[in-house]
């Protein structure tokens, strides 16, 4: 036997990556930290599966034996592989990572190879039977068992550049001045806000401990106006010396606040400028040491306004087309994939073919920013079409919207390209918008069609008070003065890269002021704010699918402004997301507008803490909001999500644990393709106080899964607190329906308890709950929730294990030929159903008496009467109104209207046997009268005559 002599290189010969010869989609990125050289070599996606490889042509010193090291990172937390050719050698390598690797974690693996002397050629590929997904940094020949190089930056994960705390505000010493704590306002509590790094729950009390190093507290509020205010601390500190906590508005240091000790709860207040609608307040600690207990209970603002109970609260006003009044074509209601009203909000808009055809809508806000979600039809070759609508207030034209089909219209198969010939036309909206000078509430707002052959359907417009200019926060670096020209179509992106890097440099912030700044690459952040005059004002406009705000650890903060792509079909290799990264410890994301990308916010592993709250995200070609891997203590609040092409808000532990991750206060509109809402997998996670809405094809309103191989759960999952309308949908590769919830246990069990609470499921276009998969569900906790209309069953439990269910009221179901439920696992009932087993009906009646309509608008009267022998208690009277029909105003009560389901707030109305109660409504009809309601359901129950 003939051993191959010792490699005799004096020293290791290191080869960089981005200088090999790359093919077949390999590129050279730097989106990550830790590499070395100039950057490293990604592409070995899904996309170019046997097409991407990186040649290294290197010099063999001396035939003999060595090893060959590749430098690699694999941030998914599992094994992946790619083939290494050395001349007739074609070797499958197997790539490990680690739980929790972030992609900015390099690892080593060595290969023993046999090379003659002279130059040789080391190709890495993805061959069609490789995983691939890794990334390539360098390789080197050196002795066998060397692991030293390639060198780079760190590959232990706790040295790995960018992470760590924060310590931008550390240098904070500014007094705040203190003043006398007043009652008045409305407050915030502690155990609501958003808390990370060390904060945790106050014994003994609904507060929070603030006693570690790096602890953090983020109250979301809502301020009446933008004057300076009384903002009042409740807290209680048993050190022996006054502690300091730095206080932040909106994410920018305003001082330090000195709290005396105080071993019961002590308000103490100051006073501040806020911005008026939804804002930030934060209490930082900065590392100093604490001797004792310090807890927080509440925060409270002088002028304050309460939030929205379920869904976003942003200051702005949906009107679905369909309720305003129209000369054009109201869209009959349709749930069938590939019809333009399945797209539709509320399942119906209007559409206007003809010159001078509008739809109307009286305002009950001032406005002077309008968001329209419109169709126009495709181009013959399919790269789109713009059009114009013409906005009136009363009978002044004030602005003209540009609407455009550039961003829409999408055909053939997942992932769905732009290529007419394929056929399978969907995706037929998108959103346009635009400022006028403010009109009042009361003013008839119109779009208006002018000219021209093209037809508009419009879906819906949302609008909100004329935009303010926020001011540049002291010591800010403006981007105009590194080169940087507003709408200009030039390229800011190196402008935009020195100002972030002078930034960094001076412990400062960017500016990013009133303008349309355009963008070819992802700008990278660590360390720094990024910051704008508002969403409705600073955009950055990304080009060629290409731009966006890349975050690479920790101190980053991302607020006001617009990121605008140009996407306009998915390719996932090739497009970026509005803002993505490793947000590291410390960093906020606030009043973020991100429409045409491919994702909206995409968080990725290694991300300590991050609040991000009043995102708007529209038109995404894959997820809207996604927090992936090994994020920890992540809290998206009050997020507008709509039209994505993926699921709209997901949390996937892929290769490592998503822990403690909330979902809340979310509206949801028409994802295209996944779910409203998903949890797949992790430790802890919850969906709360949200509503979703309009699901169309593969999706469930909310998903808790263990699809797409997941760390497997832990913890307790919540769901709790959402409404849920008209969702579920079918899945055409599956050939089987989704429900309004789905709980699916597909690669793992799910032991770990599933909550499902406080949820209203309304009008599902298939079961309302459905519980499946290949595994068992063990331990599911339904309780307190009405189902209320369903495709098919009402529950559709079909594996195996615990399955509690309490206090559920169930309605409306369509109760296939085997009946109104699956029930499949272990079915305990622990009281307080109605409807779920057996059809059930509440005693009473309900008559309507409708006058005719005068210019559009109605007025009817609702006699509920009690049927029954006892006392009918009644909160809430439901019903579906026709299409063309808005029911707006019930005196003495609420009223509130999801696409056609109306429902009226009784508030807990006694109606003795016999007697009736009588109450008036009236809104907009576009036919001669409010036509009669086929059913109604009390507090979610049908009203059985």
């Amino acid at each position: 036997m003939t051993v191959p002599a010792a490699a005799h290189a004096a020293d290791p010969l290191v080869y960089e990556a981005e200088d090999a010869t790359l093919s077949g989609g390999a590129g050279v990125n730097q989106n990550h930290l830790g590499y070395s050289g100039t950057g490293f070599v990604d592409g070995f996606v899904i996309d170019h599966v046997g097409t991407a490889a990186v040649a290294f042509d290197v010099d063999v010193p001396a035939a003999g034996e060595y090893g060959l090291n590749l430098r690699y990172a694999n941030g998914l937390g599992s094994d992946m592989t790619l083939s290494q050719v050395i001349g007739d050698e074609d070797r499958r390598l197997v790539l490990p990572s680690a739980a929790g690797a972030s992609w900015s974690q390099w690892f080593i693996h060595q290969e023993v190879v046999t090379l003659a002397a002279g130059p040789q050629r080391i190709t890495y590929r993805f061959d069609a039977d490789d995983t691939g997904n890794v990334n390539l940094d360098a390789i080197a020949l050196t002795s066998v068992g060397d692991l030293s190089t390639p060198a780079g930056g760190a590959t232990d994960p706790g040295d790995v550049p960018g992470t760590g705390p924060d310590t931008r505000w550390d240098a904070v010493t500014t007094a705040i001045p203190t003043v006398a704590a007043g009652r008045a306002g409305v407050a915030y509590e502690a155990e609501d806000a958003f808390t990370a790094n060390g904060a945790a729950p106050a014994a003994g009390a609904d507060a929070v401990d603030l006693t570690a190093g790096r602890a953090r507290i983020v109250f979301t509020t809502s301020a009446a106006d933008q004057r300076s205010q009384k903002v009042s601390l409740r807290y209680r500190s048993t050190s022996s010396d006054p502690l300091r906590l730095v206080v932040g508005i909106d994410g920018v240091p305003r001082g330090a606040l000195l709290l005396p000790p105080s071993a019961q709860w002590r308000d103490i207040a100051f006073t501040a400028a806020l911005r008026a609608g939804l804002g930030t307040i934060e209490l930082r600690r900065v590392g100093d040491e604490v001797d004792g207990e310090l807890a927080v209970d509440a925060l409270r603002i002088q002028r304050g306004t309460e939030m929205s109970v379920r869904g976003a609260h942003q200051g702005t006003t949906v009107y679905e087309a369909e309720h305003g009044l129209t000369d054009g074509h109201i869209l009959a209601e349709s749930r069938v994939f590939h019809e333009l009203a399945a797209e539709a909000s509320g399942r119906q808009a209007v559409t206007l073919a003809s010159p001078g055809e509008s739809v109307a809508w009286t305002l009950t806000a001032p406005a002077g920013a309008l968001e329209a979600r419109v169709s126009i039809p495709d181009s013959a070759d399919g790269s789109g079409q713009d059009g114009m609508l013409a906005v009136y207030a009363g009978p002044k034209k004030i602005a003209d919207l540009p609407v455009t089909s550039r961003y829409a219209w999408v055909y053939g198969a997942y992932p769905y390209g732009n290529d007419r010939a394929q056929g399978g036309a969907q995706r037929f909206f998108d959103d346009a918008r635009v400022t006028f000078p403010q009109v009042p509430a009361g003013t008839t707002l119109r779009l208006v069609v002018e000219s021209g052959d093209l037809p508009y359907t419009v879906d819906l417009i949302e609008t909100e008070s004329a935009p303010v200019a926020l001011p540049k926060p002291d010591g800010y670096l403006d981007v105009r003065d590194f080169g940087a020209t507003a709408d200009d179509d030039t390229d800011d992106t190196a402008a935009i890269d020195a100002a972030v890097a002078a930034a960094q440099e001076r412990a400062t912030g960017v500016w990013i002021p009133h303008g349309r700044f355009t963008i070819t690459d992802r700008v990278r952040l660590v360390g720094v704010a990024v910051r704008g005059a508002g969403p409705w004002l600073s955009v950055l406009q990304g080009q060629d699918g290409r731009g966006g705000l890349y975050a690479m650890g920790s101190g980053v903060t991302v607020a006001d402004l617009m990121i605008d792509g140009d996407a306009d079909h998915r390719d996932d290799a090739r497009s970026d997301s509005g803002l993505e990264g490793n947000f590291g410890q410390g960093s906020l994301v606030q009043n973020v507008w991100i429409a045409h990308t491919k994702t909206g916010l995409w968080v990725d592993a290694g991300t300590d803490g991050l609040p991000a709250v009043g995102l708007r995200v529209r038109d995404t070609f894959a997820d809207g909001i996604h927090l992936h891997g090994g994020v920890t203590d992540a809290v998206v609040a009050h997020a507008s999500v709509r039209n994505t092409g993926d699921d709209a808000m997901a949390m996937w532990s892929s290769g490592g644990t998503v822990t403690r991750g909330v979902f809340t206060h979310a509206t949801v509109q028409s994802p295209l393709l996944g779910n409203g809402a998903a949890i797949y997998g992790g430790d802890s996670n919850r969906v709360t106080d949200s509503v979703i809405a309009d699901t169309l094809t593969a999706p469930a309103g909310i998903a808790v899964s263990t699809r797409f191989n997941p760390v497997p759960f832990s913890g307790t999952t919540t769901v709790s607190g959402n409404d849920i309308f008209r969702s579920g949908g079918w899945e055409p590769n599956w050939s089987t329906s989704f429900g309004g919830i789905w709980v699916f246990a597909d690669t793992s069990h799910i032991t770990t308890p599933v909550v499902i609470s406080h949820t209203r499921i309304i009008d599902s276009t298939y079961e309302g709950l459905l519980v499946s998969g290949s595994h068992w569900v063990n331990d599911l906790r339904v309780d307190d929730v009405t189902i209320e209309g369903t495709g098919s069953y009402a529950v559709a439990a079909r594996v195996g294990g615990d399955h509690r269910f309490r206090d559920v009221v169930v309605s409306g179901v369509s109760e296939p030929a085997d009946g109104r439920n699956h029930l499949w696992g272990t079915f305990i009932d622990e009281g307080g159903n109605t409807g779920l087993l057996a059809a059930a009906s509440a005693p009473c009646a309900v008559d309507v008496k409708s006058a005719p309509a005068r210019e559009g608008s109605f007025t009817a009267t609702v006699t509920l009467r009690n049927t029954g022998s006892t006392e009918l208690q009644a909160s809430t009277l439901s019903w579906h109104a026709a299409g063309g029909e808005a029911v707006q105003r019930a005196p003495g009560a609420a009223v509130t209207q999801n696409g056609s389901r109306v429902e009226i707030a009784l508030e807990g109305a006694q109606v003795r046997p016999g007697a009736s109660r009588t109450f008036a409504i009236s809104g907009t009809v576009n036919a001669g009268r409010l036509a009669t309601p086929a059913a109604f359901a009390l507090d979610g129950v049908a009203c059985g005559g």
